[in-house]
């Protein structure tokens, strides 16, 4: 039975990672967004789900327990999801 890599460090080792993990993604996210050539919203949007699948597909292949007592791949893609959704709302708020 293969060790997975995380399993030497302590549950907070790993929350710390994944929280690190997601604040640099979303950074990186939000440059791509601010000098993309549509809609700041829109392309936050895509790249948001593109996140959302990214973080999916990871979580599937290193086989992580969704809602277990550490953050993981699949906490990472609850959170881009979220934030997808308050920016549809935002959008469907403006356009009312």
């Amino acid at each position: 039975m293969s060790q997975q890599p995380n399993a030497h460090l302590t549950r907070e080792a790993q929350t710390i990672r994944v929280i690190v993990r997601f604040w640099l993604r979303m950074v990186t996210l939000l440059v791509f967004a601010a000098f993309s050539s549509i809609r700041f919203d829109q392309s936050l949007m895509l790249l948001l789900l593109m996140s959302i699948i990214l973080s999916a597909v990871l979580a599937t292949l290193k086989r992580e327990q969704p809602l277990g007592s550490v953050l993981n791949h699949w906490d990472e893609a609850i959170a881009y999801a979220a934030l997808c959704c308050l920016i549809v709302s935002f959008d469907f708020h403006v356009l009312s």
